[in-house]
């Protein structure tokens, strides 16, 4: 059977890490690479969509990214305890006018032994901010280890 490591009970370094490879796989913007670490049958709130199953999770990215331009993140471990982890984020992103935000939120993670995440509840705010206010400026793609995350930022 196939496992996605680290696997639960999380403790706060295996959670942390959790936390980073999702951050990378979601800065491929590559849907068919993130929908790999749910289950069949995943269950999501993303803000008002509530998507069910790889696929329709599947659908609802590529929705997200042919909207959601230039797309980086970043997220921080919040809490974990046992098969669950508490994640808070924020992302820059700019719309087909050229409009830049900064959507900040919170993910709720529950996973099964084998590690698969079985459900992922966000809630999101978005932040029309200008270029010039945007913080983060590493070429789209993983987030350079020497970037600072939420934290460092004030965020």
């Amino acid at each position: 059977m196939e496992t996605k490591p680290p696997l639960p009970p999380f403790t706060d370094e295996t959670a942390a890490r959790k936390v980073r490879i999702a951050e990378d796989a979601w800065n491929t913007r590559d849907p068919d690479r993130v929908v790999q670490v749910y289950t069949e049958d995943t269950r999501w709130r993303n803000r008002s969509e509530f998507p069910v199953g790889r696929a329709e999770v599947h659908a609802f990215l590529v929705r997200k990214w042919t909207r959601e331009l230039d797309y980086r993140l970043i997220k921080e471990l919040w809490a974990c305890a046992g098969h669950r982890i508490a994640v808070r984020f924020a992302y820059e992103w700019h719309d087909d006018t050229g409009q830049w935000y900064r959507s900040y939120g919170n993910e709720n993670w529950a996973f099964n032994t084998s590690g698969f995440m079985e459900q992922r509840y966000a809630s999101i705010n978005d932040l029309p901010i200008e270029p010039g206010q945007r913080l983060f400026h590493w070429p789209l793609g993983r987030r350079p280890d020497g970037h600072p995350g939420l934290s460092e930022l004030g965020l």
